[in-house]
């Protein structure tokens, strides 16, 4: 008889946090590392939200609630989503959980049977995939390409839908490429999902990122679209709107109020409930007018970032990296790189059960992060199936501009550093 069970080997991590470990022994050693690797703002929690939190723990408001979220924030929700997409919802449909990082792992193991599949983009949140065999379903990614702004047409998701489709993850703004589906992408992707989906498949839209929008883009939802809020599980959250990571409030409005009561009953053996104080710091967050010009001057921030980093990438001899029209990541393709640093002929030479482990652009990632103090995450991170020859890295642009001025200047000299390359590689540091 083993420890543990066997589906705990399923499932995976997600690496922004299992780095962490690697930049704690570097910064003990003295290093000043830059952190692009964790999605978090590094603005402070509006003052405005700070004060109502302190002021409802001071009402006492700290003790048990409704596990499905308190009624006035349901009730805000309902009607700021409901009015920004064009449709109507109601709080019956809405369950608020701790981050809008449960709902994905919740949704996959409520609506899927074994050998159910389950569409999802990638590279993506790695959430999204490690789940899956977790809950015996099967794997369908949906690979995004770099040419299309890392979108994708109806007709690509079409010919990945079958019978046993139940359900197919969006994600847009996009974690880690920044990409933005325009209203006819979405609108053509709707179409699909009406003439070819079965009526049990659930459309998971994963819309954390949504107040972050470059360029002058919109956000639409395709829930928005004809006959889609019925069949759509609408997801969105705190942590990135309102820089509050720390906060754990996120939200997911479903086609039924049938189907949020499975959700709370799910949320009642899992966390009880939410904490009532942080629901209603949220409430106001949503309902106050202070609250837009801070969303304005955080994403002004990110996009001045955005035009430094981008700029800084693709002058960079064997780097290209694309314009992110929305979140707050840039997602650069070092193939260039790899070839001219060895990294690929380094990473065929690697015996196969350290191979198993690692890519080229993982590689890369180790040497930039153990020898110039740079913490990115690979392309694997962000979906492993279907990895292989990819080579891009994701930066966050959620912090300090100097920082990542200096984070592109040691990035340029490490893809020029072959010797400090195959030293790395051999001097027994990880390699993953």
């Amino acid at each position: 008889m083993s420890l543990f069970a066997e589906r705990t080997a399923l499932i995976d991590t997600e690496n922004a946090f299992k780095v962490g470990p690697y930049i704690a022994q570097l910064e003990g050693a003295g290093h000043t590392v830059i952190k692009c690797n964790l999605g978090e703002p590094d603005f402070a929690l509006p003052k405005h939200i700070r004060e109502e939190v302190k002021r409802q723990i001071d009402n006492d408001l700290t003790h048990y609630c409704d596990p499905q979220g308190i009624v006035p924030l349901r009730e805000t929700i309902a009607k700021d989503m409901g009015a920004r997409r064009g449709v109507s919802i109601t709080p019956d449909r809405v369950v608020v959980f701790p981050g809008a990082k449960p709902p994905i792992g919740f949704c996959q193991q409520t609506y899927c049977n074994p050998g159910d599949e389950i569409i999802y983009p990638s590279p993506g949140f790695p959430i999204y995939e490690s789940f899956i065999a977790y809950v015996g379903a099967k794997p369908v990614p949906l690979q995004l390409e770099e040419e299309k702004g890392f979108a994708f047409s109806g007709a690509e998701l079409s010919g990945l839908i079958t019978d046993r489709t139940k359900l197919i993850f969006i994600c847009f703004p996009s974690n880690p490429t920044g990409g933005v589906a325009s209203k006819e992408e979405l609108a053509g992707i709707a179409d699909v999902i009406r003439e070819k989906a079965p009526s049990e498949c659930r459309i998971y839209s994963d819309e954390v990122y949504e107040n972050i929008l470059f360029d002058g883009s919109e956000h639409v939802s395709i829930a928005s679209f004809p006959d889609m809020v019925e069949r759509t599980i609408i997801v969105s959250g705190a942590s990135k709107s309102y820089s509050w990571t720390g906060g754990r409030i996120g939200w997911a409005v479903f086609p039924t109020p049938e189907e949020a009561a499975v959700f709370k009953n799910l949320n009642i053996n899992y966390f009880s409930c939410t904490a009532a104080y942080n629901q209603m710091g949220v409430k106001l967050a949503i309902e106050s007018p202070e609250s837009k010009p801070e969303i304005a001057k955080m994403v002004s921030a990110f996009q001045e970032r955005r035009d430094l980093v981008v700029s800084g990438l693709n002058a960079i001899d064997g780097i290209t990296c694309q314009n992110p029209k929305g979140a707050f990541y840039v997602f650069p393709n070092i193939g260039g790189v790899c070839q001219s640093l060895g990294v690929v002929d380094a990473y065929q030479k690697l015996p196969d059960e350290v191979r198993e482990h690692t890519s080229p652009s993982t590689l890369f990632q180790m040497f930039l992060l153990f020898e110039y103090h740079v913490a990115t995450m690979d392309r694997r991170s962000f979906g492993k199936i279907g990895a292989d020859g990819k080579h891009f890295l994701r930066l966050s642009i959620a912090t300090g501009i100097d920082d990542l001025r200096e984070a592109v200047k040691r990035i340029a000299e490490a893809s020029r550093d072959g010797v400090g390359f195959a030293a790395y590689v051999e001097s027994g540091k990880p390699l993953y």
